[in-house]
């Protein structure tokens, strides 16, 4: 199943860009579940174990996060052009939406100063008052304030800990064991950076804000396995079912391949990266510490992609270009091996 794309991570793999990886696909109902390399290299080299536990960092953006607005938004509590003052009257601008915060067109300024130092009540009260540029619903800038304001505006719509609603909206309907905000057996984690002051991170978020805000943090901070991951991306691929379970209306995912950009024309959908193929826009979302979805939602198929490449280590321009070569391997791979099978009728 996709020898090319197969190759290219051996590749990255071979030349130390990353450790290992657990990933798979799915072809309609099948699913096909791979690891190669490492779990880990430092202090000693560790065999990647079967459900490895990986820090998936910014797929807890789309896995968690948007599925829950997205549910809140069907539910009538929240619609996508609700002020964010609307639900927390604290926020700094009167303009910003909760559609421009899904999809980075908020023009909000991230920077916070000695923002490590801060107690998770300090940063929430910085991240509520950050200032809005200029280019609000103009641009996209990629970040990860807007899906933070989200997870408050969650908390505050639901009356309960972030990690609660995702627990009791995702991680208990789709029975998904191995995920959670705090792994019970953090040797089952592989781990991150060998960080100056933390040490070597096993089993904690990588992500500062999140490692600071805890189970309040819409961005990052869930741990998950290969098995969970495939699990979910089979729930979107279903039209948000997942045998009698429903997370999501079909309409809501299929307005996913859609342009939710103010300006309808800066690819991106609610939560979701737009990676434009001949046929269709498919859904893509990355994580820093080395991990990637990517839904074809027309052609029911998906690669997910768990790795640690930020251990012990990482230089992040190298991966990112090797990163986005793999994508495009495997999309290209996918289209030909569709247009093989089409053309076998």
């Amino acid at each position: 199943m996709y020898p090319k794309t197969r190759n290219m991570i051996q590749k990255l793999i071979e030349e130390n860009i990353i450790p290992g990886a657990s990933y798979g696909f799915i072809e309609g109902n099948k699913q096909y579940s791979y690891k190669e390399g490492y779990a880990a290299v430092y202090p000693e080299k560790e065999d990647i174990q079967k459900n490895q536990l990986y820090d998936v960092a910014s797929l807890t953006k789309v896995m968690m996060t948007t599925t829950v607005i997205l549910q809140l938004v069907e539910e009538g509590k929240i619609r996508i052009d609700d002020t964010v003052q609307k639900h927390l009257p604290a926020f700094s601008s009167p303009e910003v939406t909760i559609r421009h915060l899904l999809t980075h067109t908020s023009a909000i300024n991230g920077y916070i100063s000695n923002r490590d130092a801060l107690t998770a009540e300090e940063l929430k009260r910085a991240i509520l008052q950050l200032p809005v540029g200029d280019a609000i619903g103009k641009q996209v800038v990629y970040t990860d304030t807007g899906m933070i304001l989200l997870g408050f505006l969650i908390e505050e719509i639901e009356k309960e800990t972030l990690m609660k609603v995702f627990e009791k909206r995702v991680i208990l309907p789709l029975n998904l064991k191995d995920s959670s905000f705090h792994p019970e057996q953090p040797g089952r984690c592989a781990p991150t950076e060998l960080h100056p002051k933390r040490g070597l991170i096993r089993g904690k978020v990588h992500d500062p804000k999140a490692f600071v805000l805890g189970d309040h943090c819409g961005s990052a901070g869930l741990f998950s396995s290969l098995k969970d991951c495939l699990t979910f991306a089979q729930m979107m691929l279903n039209k948000g079912q997942l045998n009698v379970v429903r997370i999501l209306q079909q309409q809501t995912v299929d307005n996913l391949v859609n342009d939710w950009t103010p300006t309808g024309g800066l690819k991106r959908s609610l939560g979701w990266d737009l990676k434009e193929t001949p046929k269709q826009p498919v859904l893509f979302h990355t994580g820093f510490t080395g991990t990637f979805i990517v839904l074809d939602i027309l052609q029911n198929k998906a690669f997910i992609f768990l790795s640690n490449r930020v251990h012990p280590k990482s230089d992040t321009p190298v991966y990112l270009k090797k990163r986005d070569e793999l994508v495009t391997i495997y999309l290209l791979e996918k289209d030909k091996m569709s247009l093989a099978s089409n053309s076998s009728f």
